[in-house]
């Protein structure tokens, strides 16, 4: 078998996909050992884990390697998904193929959901605890919803029952199918999207090379490493297991897992309608849409798509990481919980004036850099996507690292 030498260049993809396979097969593998230990129940689910831990051979090693493979998926996954949409892998025979990817992405984050509360200890359970008090609040349906995912009024036995089946049999089974028709689909598309920019030399457009060894070479040097990298940092920082969970005591602060605090920032900052509802509904929706909106041409292969295209992506970048954090000093110290229109109801207060103003602030954007930078429209999209990925990473970062004591903005030194 022969593969285009541009393919497997490694800044081409930095081996991002591998990557999250090589993960979910570790985490898959490792997952299974855990089940020969692990009790499902409020009375026992702690304790097997304490005990996996500490009384069963490469107990504590297994369990980190699990825990760590967990954690670096998503970012992993992430940063695939950014990859492909930066080089613009999702015209054409792959459209169908960037949907089935958001599938894969979000199975990967229910796993991880499923996954945080199995320990039953104070981190998980209050954790587990926030993500479904912030579904119980979309309107409508956010009670049903609350009450069938946590299988009664009150987490409990329903509800480790419930995360357990769904970690260790829905998601591991619709990643397997998802992820071998999208290995099918990107063989079909005829691998992955090639870079031809205006320096290649002509003469290598064409140029291919044997699958053995160079590509088995570099995906297995690549494999070798990652698995390096997750056994060093299992021994060196052995997966956490806190007190066993206690209903009756609240930790403070209590956040909702790393991957979803970028959610619960945008709670502290609007109404719940638009923070938990509006907001992710039009971000679902815009990710679904990408592949079928109106391009000036079907560019794709090389990253950002054209030099101005790079440049645009830092001017999104970089206007995010001042713009945003300075939202959120100005929401935390001026506006306060009083919202942008003191006495109003809190839907128009907290949540239609500043999601009119974040609205129209990205449509600014996108009219700025159309009109005065004179960006073509995958241009511009892509620096929609930048800004507004960016923009999630920074609140995500704000929710792990400066969020203290009554969710209240502090130092990280000072957490």
């Amino acid at each position: 078998m022969w593969v285009p030498a541009r393919a497997i260049k490694f800044t081409h993809t930095f081996g991002l996909g591998g990557m999250a396979l090589v993960l979910i097969l570790l985490l898959m593998f490792t997952g299974i050992l855990m089940m020969f230990a692990y009790e499902p129940s409020p009375e026992r689910a702690w304790q097997s884990i304490s005990s996996f831990q500490q009384d069963v051979l490469f107990g504590r090693l297994i369990r980190g390697v699990h825990y760590w493979s967990a954690n670096l998926l998503i970012p992993v996954a992430l940063l695939h998904l950014l990859r492909v949409f930066l080089t613009g892998g999702f015209h054409g025979r792959r459209r169908s193929n960037w949907l089935i990817g958001l599938g894969i992405l979000f199975f990967i984050l229910l796993s991880g959901f499923t996954g945080y509360l199995l320990p039953w200890d104070q981190t998980a359970y209050w954790a587990i605890t926030i993500c479904t008090e912030m579904l119980g609040l979309i309107p409508g349906i956010g009670q049903g919803l609350q009450h069938a995912i946590v299988g009664g009024s009150e987490i409990g036995s329903a509800t480790i029952i419930n995360f357990y089946a769904l970690h260790v049999a829905v998601t591991p089974m619709a990643l397997i199918v998802l992820m071998n028709w999208h290995f099918w689909k990107i063989r079909m598309a005829g691998g992955v999207v090639l870079p031809f920019g205006p320096t290649d030399d002509p003469r290598n457009a064409y140029r291919t090379v044997p699958f053995k060894p160079d590509l088995l070479l570099k995906e297995t040097v690549v494999t070798l490493v990652l698995f390096a990298l997750v056994l060093v940092i299992a021994i060196v920082f052995a997966a956490p297991l806190g007190e066993p969970a206690n209903p009756g005591i609240s930790p403070n602060p209590a956040k909702a897992p790393w991957y979803f605090l970028g959610f619960q920032e945008l709670l502290i900052h609007f109404d719940a309608t638009f923070a938990i509802l509006v907001i992710p509904l039009l971000v679902a929706a815009a990710l679904v849409s990408v592949p079928f909106l109106s391009y000036d041409g079907e560019i794709a292969g090389d990253w950002f798509l054209t030099p101005k295209g790079r440049r645009l992506a830092i001017v999104a970048a970089v206007t995010s990481l001042i713009v945003v954090p300075l939202w959120v000093l100005i929401d935390e110290h001026v506006i306060g919980p009083g919202g942008w229109l003191p006495g109003a109801d809190a839907l128009i207060s907290n949540g239609l004036i500043p999601f009119a103003l974040v609205l129209g602030g990205v449509t600014g954007f996108y009219v700025l850099i159309r009109k005065y930078l004179a960006a073509n429209k995958n241009e511009a999209v892509q620096s929609l996507f930048v800004l507004l990925f960016v923009a999630f990473a920074v609140l995500t970062a704000t929710g792990v690292w400066f969020r203290g004591a009554g969710m209240t903005l502090v130092w990280p030194w000072q957490m």
